[in-house]
């Protein structure tokens, strides 16, 4: 027998490697891909060491070196501090109402009936596919101050006595945002822990069952730290990925009265880099945005490997 075995060793290494072949050649598309549309761009960077004007070759622009950099330090400091403060306070209120996904993915897999289950989850999954210009007719219609759904019913309600501005007031605009985004993104947030729940292992809930435990008490005590390691992970990852607000909802719900509020840091080079024309400046805004992303992603890996003992990268 054991010469069988290593008579089969010889074809069993070629077979995986074969197999290894197989694998890369379907990864390797997708490998270009991520080449060239995330690492390709970053020769783009050179445009903030020169300054460059629109219909001007690169080469007949003349070397600033840092000039833009300290730009954004000075001249531009109270707008870049103003942005950033918009950034981080709507992604830490992102992360605040994070727990929301986790107590969603918990009620339904609770969910007794399997069509009922599978309709809400699907409903609720349905905004994460829909166009933010489509979501912000959505709730154009119902918080107008005009003819908006909810101002109509609140003062028939006579609970307002006039309309209340929802998608202008700046005192509530981090507030409101955070709900659109919770509203958009809740059914497909929850998927990860779904799937982390059906990977606890049964015999837990049995064992519960036959000890006599409710479902609030097995939910606590074995669903909660069953999906703990996946809420940690990702609350780590949200943590390091707090510049990245997006664009598209910003953008779409900007407006003079929030302005202030809403002009997050990738707005903030869109408008600097396409409605003013300064490609040099909103290169080094990109590239300010990159280097602190990129510090902030490898201190959260140095903190998890110290709590939780391996890092996440």
């Amino acid at each position: 027998m054991e010469v069988k075995t290593a008579s089969r060793l010889p074809g069993e290494r070629t077979k995986k490697r074969k197999y290894s072949m197989k694998l890369l050649l379907m990864a390797l598309p997708f490998l270009v891909a991520v080449f060239v549309f995330y690492y390709v761009p970053l020769f783009g960077w050179v445009y903030g060491f020169y300054d460059y004007k629109p219909g001007i070759p690169l080469s007949g622009s003349e070397f600033v070196g840092l000039k833009y950099l300290r730009i954004a330090f000075t001249e531009q400091g109270a707008d870049l501090a103003r942005v950033l403060k918009n950034s981080l306070v709507l992604s830490f209120l992102g992360i605040l109402v994070s727990p929301a996904y986790v107590a969603f993915a918990i009620l339904l897999n609770e969910m007794r009936g399997k069509w009922f289950r599978k309709w809400v989850q699907v409903t609720t999954t349905l905004p994460n596919f829909i166009s933010w210009v489509l979501v912000y007719s959505v709730f154009y219609v119902f918080f107008a101050v005009s003819d908006g759904v909810v101002n109509q019913v609140l003062l028939k309600l006579e609970w307002l006595k006039q309309p209340f501005n929802f998608l202008g007031n700046s005192d509530i605009a981090w507030a409101f945002q955070t709900m659109v985004g919770l509203w958009k993104g809740l059914g497909w947030g929850a998927i990860i822990y779904l799937a982390a729940i059906a990977g606890i292992d049964q015999e837990l809930y049995d064992a519960a069952k036959v000890d006599g435990s409710g479902r609030f008490r097995t939910i606590w005590h074995i669903t909660v730290p069953g999906i703990m390691p996946t809420f940690v992970v990702l609350l780590l990852l949200n943590v390091s990925n707090m510049l990245n607000n997006g664009f598209e909802q910003y953008y779409v719900f900007y407006n003079a009265l929030v302005a202030d509020k809403l002009e997050v840091i990738d707005y903030y080079v869109y408008r600097v880099g396409l409605e003013t024309n300064d490609f040099s400046y909103s290169t080094v805004l990109g590239m300010f945005k990159t280097i602190v992303s990129v510090t902030v992603l490898f201190s959260v890996n140095w903190i998890a490997k110290k709590i939780r003992g391996e890092s996440i990268i």
